[in-house]
């Protein structure tokens, strides 16, 4: 499975946000109305479903989608095992 698409999935699954919105520009707070605290959740689950850590001086870099995948293919790979 792709980094990119489970990144998405993982959106869609824990975030109150409507499909269509959740493309990799979109910005998680302006475009998609996501509060800090629910982007700091999705932070922990992703570091739970991809295994690393995010520290908190990297939350910055996670602005929009395509910054997350980006962020964790840099750390796991563009792949990870089904």
């Amino acid at each position: 499975m792709l980094v990119k698409d489970r990144v998405i999935g993982l959106i869609l699954e824990h975030l109150e946000v409507d499909k269509e919105k959740v493309v990799p520009e979109a910005n998680f707070i302006e475009d998609l109305g996501i509060s800090s605290m629910d982007l700091w959740e999705l932070v922990l689950i992703m570091e739970d479903e991809f295994n690393l850590e995010v520290p908190d001086e990297d939350l910055e870099k996670m602005r929009t989608i395509q910054n997350t995948i980006d962020y964790v293919e840099q750390r796991v790979g563009k792949e990870i095992p089904e």
